[in-house]
C-alpha cells in the first residue's frame, strides 16, 4: 500500500486545497500525478522548488510523477497572477530551456530504472503542435463554456478596472490549453492528478471539467500555498533578482546565504517543505533553536540541506569556507581558494578600485594603496597612524608601512584584499 502522500504534504505545511476523495484514491494504489513548469528560462528558481518537492514527495510516497514542460503554453503565457501579459518564446529557445531544466529536474526525481513509479518528462508542445485551430476549438472548445471560463479568478481580475491592459483572447484560452493536458495525460498516461500552486486552481479544475466530459472519468486536483515571506517581500527575490538553481546565474555561495539570512519565523516554516528532514529531526531542531536562537542553527541546516540537494557537498564546502572570511578567522590561504565569482560574491557592495597590472612591477607601496591610489582611506597621515596602530592587513594577513604588494599576493590573477580592522574591506582588482 502506498504511504500517505496527502498528510505528508499536510504536517509539512504544503498543502493548500485538495478535490475531495483525493487522498483516498491516492491511498488505493500507484497514482500517476503532473506539475506543469514554466520553461522560460533555462534554469528553474526557487519559486518552483515546492512544486518540484511535492513531485519528489509524490515519488518517494510510490507514485508516478511526471514533470510538464509548458513549451506550447510557454508560447502563450498565464494570465494567473499576472497583470501584464509576457513575452513569447519560439521553440528552439524552448527546447533548449527544457533540456536544462530536465538537468535541474533529475537532482530531485529519479528518471532512470525500471521501477514502475520512474518520473517522466513531457512537453506539451509534443502534443499542441499538431492540433489546427478548427480542430482544438471543435474538439475541446465545444466542452467548456465562456461563462465557466470568465468566472476563474485569473481571468477575473485581469478583466477588473485595476488591470490596466486587459486580456488578449491568447490568454484567456490558456485554461483550455492547460485543461487539455491534463485531458492527454489522463488519456494516454493514466495521470489521474494534477498538482500546482494555489493561483492555478482554476486552471486545473479545467482539466478535471474537460475529463468529466470527454475523457468519461474523474481527474483530481491538488495545490500547496504560494510561499511568502513573514516580513512581507517576495519569497526567492533578491535585489539581484530571482534566486536560480543554475549556479552560473545565482552562485553557490548566494545560494547558500539566502537560505541562512532567512528569519527564525521563515525558517521553522522553510525547513519542512524545502528539505526531507523528518518530522521528529525538526521537531527536535526547532526546539533547539528556540532554546538557543543567536546559533540560528534552523537557518544553518537549512542553508546547509538545500544547498547539497540543488549543488553539492563540495559547493556548501566551499560556501561555508566563504562565509567565514567575512565573518570568522581565516587565512590569506582560505581566500586564494575562492574562484574569482565567489570572491566578488562574498565582497559585494565593498568598496573596489580597478588598477594596473603594471603597478606591481617594482612592486605597489601600503600608503599609495591605501590612500592616493585608491581613497579607502583619507590622507596618507591616516594611512601611516593606521599601520603604525598595526591595524591594517592584506589578503587577512597584518602588513606593516614597509610592505610592497606584489603579483604573489594577488587572488586568482586578479585581486587584493586591504582592510581596516575587522570590518572595514577594499578590494583591489588589477588588470
Amino acid at each position: 500500500m502506498a504511504k500517505n502522500f496527502v498528510a505528508e504534504l499536510q504536517w509539512r505545511g504544503m498543502l493548500h486545497d485538495a478535490m475531495p476523495g483525493t487522498e483516498k484514491h491516492l491511498l488505493s494504489g500507484m497514482q500517476a500525478a503532473y506539475v506543469g513548469i514554466d520553461p522560460t528560462a533555462d534554469s528553474l528558481h526557487i519559486g518552483h522548488l515546492v512544486s518540484v518537492m511535492m513531485l519528489r514527495h509524490f515519488q518517494l510516497a510510490g507514485h508516478k510523477p511526471f514533470a510538464l514542460v509548458g513549451g506550447a503554453t510557454g508560447m502563450i503565457g498565464d494570465p494567473s497572477g499576472k497583470s501584464v501579459e509576457r513575452n513569447l518564446l519560439d521553440e528552439a529557445t524552448l527546447r533548449h530551456n527544457q533540456e536544462a531544466i530536465k538537468n535541474q529536474l533529475a537532482k530531485f526525481l529519479d528518471f532512470d530504472g525500471d521501477a514502475p513509479n520512474a518520473a517522466v518528462l513531457v512537453n506539451n508542445y509534443d502534443w499542441m503542435k499538431d492540433f489546427s485551430f478548427l480542430g482544438f476549438i471543435r474538439d475541446i472548445g465545444k466542452h467548456i463554456t465562456v461563462n465557466y471560463m470568465m468566472a476563474k479568478d485569473s481571468v477575473k481580475k485581469r478583466l477588473s478596472a485595476e488591470a490596466k491592459e486587459g486580456m488578449s483572447f491568447t490568454e484567456f484560452t490558456y485554461q483550455l490549453v492547460q485543461g487539455y493536458d491534463f485531458l492527454y495525460l489522463y488519456q494516454n498516461h493514466n495521470c489521474t492528478l494534477q498538482m500546482g500552486g494555489s493561483d492555478q486552481w482554476g486552471n486545473i479544475t479545467t482539466g478535471t471539467e474537460l475529463i468529466r466530459r470527454i475523457g468519461g472519468g474523474k481527474g483530481f486536483a491538488l495545490t500547496c500555498p504560494l510561499i511568502t515571506k513573514a516580513d512581507g517581500t517576495k519569497f526567492g527575490k533578491t535585489e539581484s533578482g530571482n534566486v536560480w538553481l543554475d549556479p552560473k546565474r545565482t552562485s553557490p555561495y548566494k545560494f547558500y546565504q539566502y537560505w541562512l539570512n532567512t528569519s527564525d519565523d521563515d525558517a521553522e516554516r522553510y525547513i519542512k517543505i524545502f528539505t526531507f528532514l523528518n518530522q521528529q529531526d525538526i521537531e527536535e531542531l526547532v526546539r533547539s533553536h528556540k532554546e538557543t536562537p543567536h546559533l540560528r542553527a534552523l537557518q544553518k541546516k537549512l542553508a546547509e540541506e538545500i544547498t547539497v540537494m540543488v549543488h553539492s557537498r563540495e559547493d556548501l564546502d566551499n560556501a561555508t569556507k566563504a562565509s567565514s572570511i567575512l565573518f570568522g578567522k581565516s587565512t590569506s590561504e582560505d581566500l586564494k581558494q575562492l574562484d574569482a565569482k565567489t570572491f566578488l560574491d562574498v565582497f559585494d557592495g565593498v568598496p573596489q578600485k580597478q588598477l594596473s597590472i603594471h603597478e606591481l612591477e617594482k612592486g605597489l607601496d601600503m600608503i599609495a594603496a591605501l590612500a592616493a591610489k585608491t581613497h579607502f582611506l583619507a590622507s596618507n597621515g591616516e594611512a601611516r597612524r593606521e599601520l603604525k596602530q598595526n591595524s591594517i592587513s592584506v589578503n587577512k594577513e597584518k602588513i606593516k608601512e614597509d610592505y610592497l604588494i606584489t603579483t604573489k599576493d594577488l587572488i586568482n590573477n586578479q585581486f587584493v584584499l586591504l582592510q581596516r580592522g575587522r570590518k572595514n574591506y577594499f578590494v583591489l582588482e588589477f588588470k
